[in-house]
């Protein structure tokens, strides 16, 4: 396949691509059981609720074959925002057109245009993507380790916030 991928943000007709990609990738990752999204949770993130925003790369036909998602963090200590890529995929056919160094520069752009001081992201330790990364200038954050606490751990840690704590539920 050769074309020039051209990235847009996502529009509501192509959320169920975005969708079936984020599944293509969970089976990439090795964890296709894990991943539950659908159609209507990531258009209520994308366009409700607002708390995820993505772009996609598109073939000739306007087709996406690739997506990012992605979020605005906050660092304390710079005082400054930037985006936490949530997620990067280009689907095997698409893969060396470019479509995911131009979803990168797409991120970079926004960040620069809004004084964010930086883009990150997370990755598998054995994702061969590491080499693009690095070429391009990323580096591993070294001595941090990421936590997540999920399902009955985070139910049971929530049931100990104090009531002026608590969000109507």
């Amino acid at each position: 396949m050769s074309f020039t991928a051209v990235v847009r943000p996502v529009r509501p007709e192509d959320v169920p691509a975005v969708v079936a990609m984020v599944h293509e990738l969970a089976a990439f990752e090795r964890a296709a059981e894990q991943c539950r999204l659908t159609v209507e949770q990531l258009e209520r993130a994308l366009f409700t609720d607002r708390v995820v925003s993505g772009h996609v790369a598109t073939d000739a036909g306007d087709r996406p074959v690739g997506f990012a998602l992605w979020f605005v963090n906050f660092s304390t200590w710079t005082g400054t925002a930037g985006i936490h890529l949530e997620d990067l995929f280009v689907r095997p056919e698409a893969r060396g057109t470019g479509a995911g160094g131009a979803l990168l520069a797409a991120l970079a752009e926004i960040c620069v245009s809004r004084a964010y001081e930086r883009l990150e992201w997370v990755m598998l330790d054995w994702n061969p993507a590491a080499e693009f990364y690095a070429a391009i200038g990323a580096e591993v954050v070294a001595d941090w380790v990421p936590y997540r606490l999920s399902g009955a751990p985070l139910h049971r840690l929530a049931e100990r916030a104090s009531p002026a704590a608590r969000v109507n539920r």
